[in-house]
């Protein structure tokens, strides 16, 4: 009797002891994982907000650089003239974002890039394609009929990703897409359109710019399957959608004959160059961030940003000059706020749960 109470009585609280520091180490080990998903989530908006604020930026110096290139007057008199050769600007344009591609690259060292030349060959024509659609769709329609047709962007690209690339998303994604392309399109849109647009229901620009979205769709569509099948790294993506970008305007120079007159025009007013250069530059620094936010974050979240970007750039102006707003733009702004709201907090792709291994199993 005596033994058996000394047997019972001190093991009861080792056992107590055991069970608590037991308890206490799984509540711990619980937890770290959801921390660390915490601090991940942290750290990938902070990185995608440093990408949108880097996009904002460049491409609003871009946006000056490039009015004062295309819309100066160079020379004096009768002799000033303006700078009309696009696809050489382009051309320009595109060398020195490879440049700057292959310097990062060559700084950065990232791994191997296994990417099919087939998908850059791809991607750059349709990227150019849908550039060049835009463009011309401006000789048929105004420039505020374009840039609406434009801020429809993430429709495309979320359709063809779904029909192309396999790509799936949550109901809450549709839903925030179409607010902010409602939205944008309500805050754009003026009631006093210009006598171009008024001659026509739809005709040849309304084609070329569905034409552009369909590209711009596919373009997105393809760098999707970029960065499901090979992990595409945003870098070497830049270098080379870049690099077959310059084959393709190369041949669009040669046919159309650009090159002669623009190297006339370069000889005759040398001061475009370092304005050609600075272009260049601005581009070459928003594209590290927007093939960032490819790679990264996917072509559907960076066409929302791009889409929004001139949005918060007239709303900028908008409150720091005090200009006053219409009952519809209003509707526009809370609609864009409420669709990046959405998507912040509910808009995450759904993907598949992946099936667990063998092993895995066997060892459960």
């Amino acid at each position: 009797m005596t033994s058996t109470n000394i047997d019972k009585a001190p093991v009861s609280d080792f056992d107590d002891v055991e069970l608590e520091t037991r308890t206490s180490v799984n509540e711990d080990t619980r937890t770290e994982p959801l921390k660390m998903k915490a601090d991940v989530a942290e750290g990938s908006r902070l990185k995608l907000l440093v990408c949108f604020l880097g996009i904002f930026v460049s491409y609003f110096f871009y946006g000056l650089v490039q009015e004062k290139v295309t819309r100066g007057k160079y020379g004096e008199g009768a002799e000033a003239e303006y700078f009309t050769y696009t696809l050489s600007l382009v051309f320009s344009q595109c060398i020195i974002n490879a440049l700057v591609a292959k310097a990062v690259i060559q700084y950065v060292k990232p791994s191997p890039d296994t990417t099919l030349n087939t998908y850059y060959a791809a991607c750059s024509f349709t990227y150019i394609g849908a550039m060049v659609g835009s463009n011309w769709a401006l000789r048929y329609v105004s420039y505020p009929t374009q840039v609406l047709g434009k801020s429809c962007k993430p429709i495309p690209v979320m359709i063809l990703g779904v029909i192309f690339a396999r790509k799936r998303y949550n109901l809450a994604k549709y839903l925030c897409v179409l607010l902010i392309v409602i939205g944008i399109t309500l805050f754009m849109y003026k009631d006093n359109v210009s006598s171009k647009d008024d001659d026509h229901t739809f005709g040849m620009g309304e084609m070329l710019l569905i034409l552009s979205l369909t590209l711009d769709g596919a373009t997105g569509a393809i760098q999707e399957r970029m960065r499901s099948e090979h992990k595409t790294a945003p870098h070497p993506m830049m270098f080379n959608m870049n690099l077959w970008s310059m084959l393709y305007l190369a041949v669009g120079i040669l046919l159309t004959g650009e090159a002669i007159p623009f190297l006339g025009f370069v000889s005759r007013h040398p001061d475009v160059i370092p304005l050609m250069v600075l272009f260049g530059c601005t581009s070459a620094i928003g594209q590290i961030f927007i093939f960032i936010t490819v790679s990264v974050y996917g072509p559907l979240m960076c066409s929302i940003i791009t889409t929004t970007r001139k949005f918060f750039t007239i709303l900028a102006s908008v409150i720091i000059f005090v200009n006053p707003l219409l009952a519809r733009q209003w509707l526009g702004v809370l609609m864009v706020f409420a669709g990046l709201g959405v998507d912040s907090v509910y808009g995450k792709t759904q993907t598949k749960p992946k099936p667990k291994s063998k092993e895995h199993s066997e060892n459960v």
